[in-house]
């Protein structure tokens, strides 16, 4: 997957902003609503594995979905969160942006030149 996949949701300020970004350092991307095309069982552990820190990483933990979950994920199976994601993806910190080696979460312009530098040195040497 050289392409960048970009989990986003239009009325999100960080997701704007990222795409704006994107947009002004003409990097290309594919871009996913989060929420009509919610990341598959797969696409989620794909994007676990390039967390450092885990689910703590990209679930939304101060958002009212999140409270109202009344549940402590870190006493639940990873596939019952896995599944209460995609029931739900308002979970999910947004946006989310990645290559399938590196994860960038939410508005991060380090993270997205990181991302963006990456992928043009692909590009040229393809």
């Amino acid at each position: 997957m050289n392409n960048l996949t970009f989990f986003t949701y239009p009325s999100c300020t960080s997701c704007r902003k990222a795409k704006k970004w994107l947009t002004a350092h003409s990097v290309d991307f594919d871009e996913r609503h989060l929420f009509r095309e919610t990341p598959t069982h797969k696409e989620l552990m794909d994007l676990l594995s390039l967390t450092t820190d885990g689910l703590d990483e990209i679930l939304a933990t101060r958002s009212q979905t999140f409270k109202d979950l009344g549940k402590d994920v870190n006493d639940l199976p990873l596939s019952e969160v896995i599944k209460l994601i995609i029931d739900e993806p308002k979970l999910l910190r947004r946006p989310l942006l990645t290559d399938g080696k590196k994860l960038v979460v939410g508005y991060n312009p380090e993270g997205l030149q990181s991302l963006a530098n990456k992928n043009r040195s692909l590009k040229k040497s393809s």
